[in-house]
């Protein structure tokens, strides 16, 4: 199953409630996952831009995006972003894909 990097920042109210309610969100989140048939590898708070980082895998892009869908419509977080992720050995095939896909391809500064 391909692996997905999902990256959100809390709206003052939810993170207003977790301060006053301190909270594992993890197990709300393996739920909602595992309900779209993925499986939930890292639940992670964050400083910076992002307040949690998730880890976690999908049968399919269209499960991905229904859990991000859902996610967003429930109004917990005011900015989230998701990224596909490749296993090294998924990425080491993409790099002599496109090794072949370049052919004699030149750029037109060249």
């Amino acid at each position: 199953m391909p692996y997905y990097l999902y990256q959100g920042r809390f709206t003052r109210e939810a993170m207003q409630a977790l301060v006053d309610h301190p909270q594992d969100r993890s197990s709300a989140a393996r739920k909602i996952i595992e309900a779209a048939g993925g499986k939930l590898h890292h639940y992670l708070f964050s400083f910076g831009s992002h307040d949690v980082v998730v880890i976690s895998e999908f049968p399919d892009d269209t499960s991905a995006a229904a859990v991000s869908m859902a996610v967003a419509v429930a109004g917990t977080l005011e900015q989230s972003e998701s990224t596909t992720l490749l296993s090294m050995d998924e990425a080491v095939s993409a790099m002599k894909q496109a090794k072949d896909i370049l052919g004699d391809y030149r750029p037109p500064h060249r």
